[in-house]
Formats: structure tokens, sequence, C-alpha cells
């Protein structure tokens, strides 16, 4: 069953960063040949603003996701 990420493209995670980690997702399952293993998928808004940016893996949410700890978080959930 291919992993699933769901990251929040509403407006507020949009600016606060999750522009950026979209194609650092994208380049990670590149790069790792993980496209048949995850299902990758924007959403409009995890209902979760003020936390953001919001990313869910696998039904778990994470907040605050920043671009210098993304790979780390991938590789710990994927891996």
């Amino acid at each position: 069953m291919a992993a699933k990420i769901i990251i929040c493209m509403g407006s507020s995670c949009f600016a606060r960063g999750n522009e950026e980690n979209l194609k650092i997702i994208e380049q990670y399952i590149a790069e790792n040949g993980l496209e048949a293993e995850i299902d990758l998928k924007g959403s409009c808004c995890e209902g979760q603003c003020s936390a953001g940016p919001n990313l869910n893996i696998n039904g778990e949410m994470f907040h605050g996701v920043e671009k210098g700890t993304l790979i780390d978080l991938l590789n710990y959930k994927l891996k």
C-alpha cells in the first residue's frame, strides 16, 4: 500500500512555506524512485492555519514543517 502525503495548499500554509515544501517533497520522491510508493496530494486547507505549514503523512499531522527539517521527517516516516 502506498504511503499517503497530504500537503496543505491553503493560502496561510502556502505562504508560510508549503510552496517550497511541495517542491522538496516532489524532488525527494523523484530522487528516491518512490513515485509508485507515495500518493502525494494537496488539500485546500487542513483547518489549522495558525500552526502551519501543515503536512499529513499516513494520517499523522505535522505542524510548522520547515524546509530544513522536512527531509529528516520524510526519511523518518517513509523509510
